[in-house]
């Protein structure tokens, strides 16, 4: 007899397609694949499993049995005393799918730039883990966002006549102070506002100095593995990228010396090296410093995230130790706050302060004005100060947790090790894979929808160490385990 779903239910389940699989397997796969086609919508209720058993003429423990496994994979929400409900945050394949629209046919370099970027989502429909794993994403939720509206409010409600019109190439003045004022505090860098300069990010700040700084052909050390964002901008400006290689200890700068000892640049991110993680050591830093100065080269420090650090203070930045003034220091607002945002900062050395603002002038005049007065007043309040410190209590508690749901997931599969600082760990590949390489594993969990970055993308020879970086800062905690388990599951 064939087992439908009444009129009562949310839709028609077919069970008898697979007389060979158990019938909870088979109600399984057709309520997951009603969820995937969007069928079954996020946030819609199930029956009760009593409702659904009666109508399916099946045992209680049948259905209870199918939507335990659900849940489990992250489809269903198992909300006691509410009910059975569709998982809120699972991106839904659309109904009816259209086939693509013909593409023209790309140049070299626009096919080389399109499969140059991150693994993407699985083409094939299956269950979706959204963005559980990705790197460097705060988690924004956490955010304060009714206060930041009222300060966007108060700041607009009536503004000074300069601000709807702007016209200062470094930034808002009331927000080069407060940032002047925070790294001071915070970072130990004594500057003064007129040496902080606004920009969109790291790869701004690269850009200009590489425009102010170098000419074509000359050599900029860059930490390998490093941030592909920054060499993409080194080899626009036709530098000459040299790899220098990270051990324990951070950039080896004698290996530096060695291969490019007249350098002109040096990019570096000394508090917590991306992807691996390392801190510069304090030899090292005063060895950088030291060639730096003998070589006339300058040094462009990457402060991305300094202030998530969970053990201690955070490190004193690179330039609190420079009394050469050939530091330029850059950090940004975007970990802090929000992605989207697309804000940051550049201290300069005081003799190159002028020049980085005439360039700004330049290019574009200056940055967007809109939230500038607000950033201001979050960094002048307090706020942002109460914001870093509570996430950095969430994030150490997701770091653990992570690390306590890897040791049972994935244990003899992939290693990590607690760390002091960052919003994401590297994995070592242990034995049990086989020796298959990061890329690989890679490809196999995007498959599944699951985002993990390869260490070698990271890496500018392709000899370099292997690994799978996990972002933990902004995973979804009920999905943690399930992706986890489900990375045990394709990859054994």
């Amino acid at each position: 007899m064939a087992r439908k779903a009444g009129t009562g239910s949310l839709l028609p389940l077919e069970l008898d397609g697979d007389s060979a699989s158990p019938l909870f397997q088979r109600l399984y796969r057709q309520l997951r694949q009603a969820v995937l086609e969007g069928r079954l919508k996020p946030g819609a209720r199930l029956p009760a499993t009593r409702v659904l058993a009666d109508e399916l003429g099946l045992s209680r423990n049948t259905v209870l049995a199918a939507y335990d496994q659900l849940a489990s994979e992250g489809f269903l929400e198992l909300r006691h005393r509410s009910g059975v409900f569709v998982a809120e945050d699972l991106p839904i394949a659309r109904q009816d799918p259209q086939p693509a629209p013909p593409q023209p046919e790309l140049g070299i370099r626009a096919r080389d730039a399109a499969s140059a970027g991150p693994v993407g989502a699985d083409r094939r429909g299956g269950p979706r883990w959204p963005s559980c794993f990705a790197t460097g994403v705060p988690d924004v939720s956490q955010f304060p966002f009714d206060l930041w509206t009222r300060l966007l409010a108060r700041s607009w409600r009536r503004p000074a006549a300069s601000l709807p019109i702007g016209g200062d190439p470094g930034g808002h003045p009331a927000l080069r102070a407060a940032i002047a004022s925070y790294i001071g505090e915070a970072r130990g860098i004594a500057c003064h506002p007129d040496h902080v300069l606004v920009v969109s990010g790291i790869r701004q700040a690269v850009d200009l100095a590489c425009r102010l700084l170098l000419d074509p052909g000359d050599q900029v050390w860059m930490e390998n593995p490093g941030y592909p964002g920054i060499r993409a901008v080194l080899a626009a400006n036709a530098c000459e990228v040299v790899g220098v290689p990270i051990d324990e200890e951070g950039l080896d700068v004698a290996m530096g010396r060695k291969v490019a000892g007249h350098a002109r640049l040096v990019c570096v991110a000394p508090s917590h090296q991306f992807p691996l993680g390392v801190a510069l050591s304090l030899q090292r830093r005063l060895m950088l410093l030291d060639w730096a100065r003998e070589a006339g080269a300058w040094i462009l420090e990457d402060d991305y995230d300094s202030e998530y650090r969970y053990a201690g203070r955070p490190l004193a930045a690179l330039k609190s130790l420079d009394k050469d003034n050939r530091v330029i220091y850059v950090g940004t607002l975007s970990k802090l706050l929000f992605p989207s945002l697309r804000l940051g900062y550049l201290v300069a050395p005081p003799q190159l302060a002028d020049a980085f603002r005439n360039l700004r002038t330049r290019l574009d005049d200056q940055p967007s004005m809109v939230a500038q007065p607000a950033l201001a007043e979050l960094f002048r309040s307090g706020h942002l100060a109460a914001h870093v410190r509570r996430m950095r209590q969430v994030y150490a508690a997701r770091q653990r947790a992570f690390l306590d749901a890897a040791d049972t997931h994935l244990k003899g599969l992939v290693a990590f090790r607690a760390e002091e600082s960052g919003l994401h760990l590297v994995g070592r590949i242990g034995r049990r894979l086989g020796g298959r390489n990061d890329k690989a594993l890679a490809r196999t969990a995007a498959r599944e929808g699951i985002q993990l970055a390869a260490v070698s993308d990271y890496d500018l020879f392709g000899d370099g160490p292997q690994g799978l970086m996990f972002g933990y800062a902004a995973a979804p905690e009920h999905l943690v385990a399930p992706a986890l388990r489900r990375l045990k599951e394709i990859w054994t």
